[in-house]
């Protein structure tokens, strides 16, 4: 396993993911580091998700090991903002758009005012174009604007690890060079882990791709 330095804040090392005698991912391992742009790509059900599970570690690996790091040490927990595949999302659940972002901010060992959050949460909605949408059930939200809810919940804490899953799906084109500002934005304060099927989008921005292949990884 390579070691940390103090920069360094997940090591994926030897990571391999098995099911029903099925090899969905072998031997991946990745340093991530501050302020890096790592985009994960390849062809649907590959194993991009479950890679993305992995380093969440929402699942276990057959094989291999996630660590997390802070200023060269191993720690247990890191700041992490998720964004999953929309379709993952029960949009019936009775929550407004604020509270879904507002949620973001949650955090029993940080006490953060009232006032602050709404102050946060109605400046990251106007920039996403949701301000008028705040008391909308997500139930009633187009695709991209539940895309953009979510992705507001995701960086709203500012983490310091943000995992995208798909960002870029369902966004509506005339809001796409504003996602990727906000992207660009990101990138230059905090880790950031991009699934994606369209990298050249965001190839500027890269500091690693990872080409996830069933047949070789």
């Amino acid at each position: 396993m390579p070691l940390p330095d103090k920069d360094t804040i997940a090591i994926l090392s030897g990571v391999s993911l098995s099911y029903e005698q099925r090899t969905i991912l072998r031997d991946v391992n990745l340093t991530i580091n501050k302020r890096d742009f790592v985009v994960v790509t390849g062809a649907n059900g590959s194993g991009k998700t479950s890679l993305i599970r992995i380093l969440l570690k929402l699942i276990e690996p057959s094989t291999g090991s996630v660590s997390f790091y802070c200023d060269g040490r191993e720690t247990h927990t890191l700041p992490i903002g998720y964004l999953p595949q929309k379709n993952s999302i029960d949009n019936r659940f009775p929550i407004s758009v604020e509270e879904v972002v507002s949620s973001g901010l949650y955090n029993p060992a940080k006490a953060v005012s009232r006032s602050q959050v709404a102050e946060q949460v109605a400046e990251l909605l106007a920039y996403l174009g949701l301000d008028a949408l705040a008391q909308r059930h997500i139930g009633e939200l187009s695709g991209g604007e539940l895309q953009r809810t979510l992705l507001a919940r995701a960086i709203i804490s500012q983490p310091q690890l943000l995992v995208l899953d798909e960002p870029l799906s369902y966004i509506d084109e005339a809001f796409t060079p504003r996602i990727y500002d906000l992207l660009a934005q990101q990138a230059s304060r905090r880790a950031v882990v991009m699934v994606t099927h369209r990298p050249a989008l965001v190839a500027n921005l890269a500091t690693q791709t990872i080409k996830i292949d069933t047949t070789v990884m």
